[in-house]
């Protein structure tokens, strides 16, 4: 089950209409969600104009896209009149992979997010250590082999730090965190500076238990009895 299908079929189960997307890159996941109201945040799109007419008439709903080409971190402080009338629905972040990157996108999301909503984050469960690596060592290895970054740490972070809102990760498309404003169903104990000095083998030793590692099936679980 990937992202995109998780992310349609919860607009579709609870008629969501607002959403937005971290880091769309070639919009590869951005032009196939079905949503009214879309918002496309990255520094740098590698999208042609041609291509998102082309979209439209693939996905119609393409034709209500918002794009903002600047950092999610300037798009915050800048466009966040925007939400003065409508909430997020529905977001995924999926940008920048590293800790506090993600964990300041959770954060800004969470501001706008409807009481309802949903938040998912992209590559939350790493399998290699080089997959787990940060951005430099990756681009060392001239941006070879697949790159999740530590946004992990950002999921055992909310999950020790936040205690309004429940977050789990499906085991699935490289992991995929699910952040909801619902009561949290366990917590985790660490500060900030110790979640700095986590390393992946920590991660290795404790996966389950960190990420709330859950298998596709607990997504519509999760959902089913959701509101």
């Amino acid at each position: 089950m990937t992202r995109i299908e998780i992310i349609n079929q919860l607009i579709k189960k609870f008629r969501y209409k607002t959403y937005i997307e971290i880091g769309v890159n070639n919009g590869e996941c951005f032009f196939q969600i079905q949503a009214d109201y879309k918002i496309a945040i990255d520094p740098h799109f590698k999208i042609s104009s041609t291509k998102k007419i082309k979209k439209i008439f693939s996905n119609f709903s393409n034709i209500n896209n918002h794009w903002f080409e600047k950092t999610s971190d300037y798009f915050f402080s800048r466009h966040h009149y925007l939400f003065a009338k409508r909430s997020i629905d529905i977001a995924l972040i999926d940008g920048m992979h590293e800790y506090h990157f993600a964990l300041r996108d959770a954060d800004n999301c969470l501001k706008y997010l409807n009481d309802n909503g949903i938040i998912l984050m992209h590559d939350c469960n790493p399998i290699t250590e080089n997959a787990a690596s940060s951005f430099k060592e990756w681009e060392k290895r001239n941006f070879y082999d697949d790159w999740n970054g530590d946004v992990w740490k950002s999921v055992v972070h909310l999950r020790s730090l936040y205690k309004n809102i429940n977050v789990f990760v499906l085991d699935t498309d490289y992991g995929i965190g699910i952040i909801s404003k619902r009561p949290a169903e366990s917590v985790l104990n660490f500060s900030p500076d110790q979640i700095e000095k986590l390393t992946f083998e920590d991660l290795n030793q404790n996966r389950e238990e960190w990420l709330n590692l859950k298998p596709v099936s607990h997504f519509r679980n999760y959902f089913d009895n959701y509101f």
